[in-house]
């Protein structure tokens, strides 16, 4: 298995566009963005785990999920949780996700002290393959570098690096 690289850039100082090809196909690709039990299997960096996965998988629909450091190897981040909540604003099965992308806590309520985003993912059907491309818009410049700085891209890395595994496992 040769894993494909990730390429990343930033538009407009405020725009991360991540792209990468996974050796599945597109309608494969597409469920494990909209299925709790594929989610739980590859969502997060490495040594964290989601023990909550809340999906309604419509346009107005919210994806209210924990990741939970699990790896004592990670310092203060061991036992740490993480919340988020997406709300979906429009999806095309299996060509595109877009949705609204927050911080929250437990009950849901978004962090308005943290960055948001409205992200799009696309699914590009390349015969057996797929093409993922996000797009991540966040409102200023300095919301972009706060994720960023918090060590997103390490994260984004490992988590599609997961989701690659999980493709092939199910494949």
């Amino acid at each position: 298995m040769r894993e494909e690289a990730m390429v990343s850039r930033v538009e407009n100082d405020k725009v991360l566009v991540l792209e990468r090809t996974f050796d599945a196909p597109r309608e494969l690709v597409f469920t494990m963005f909209k299925e709790p039990e594929h989610l739980m299997r590859w969502w997060g960096p490495r040594g964290w785990e989601v023990p909550v996965c809340k999906v309604d998988f419509r346009p107005g629909g919210v994806w209210h999920y924990c990741m939970k450091c699990v790896d004592r190897n990670q310092g203060d981040f061991y036992g740490m949780e993480s919340w988020g909540k997406q709300v979906y604003q429009e999806i095309v099965e299996p060509e595109r996700i877009v949705y609204v992308d927050s911080f929250s806590d437990a009950e849901g309520n978004v962090d308005e002290a943290m960055p948001s985003t409205r992200g799009t993912l696309t699914f590009t059907d390349l015969g057996g393959k797929t093409k993922l491309v996000s797009r991540s818009e966040y409102a200023t410049p300095e919301a972009l570098e706060t994720v960023l700085d918090m060590g997103m891209m390490k994260g984004i890395t490992e988590t599609w690096d997961r989701l690659e595994e999980r493709l092939h496992e199910v494949r």
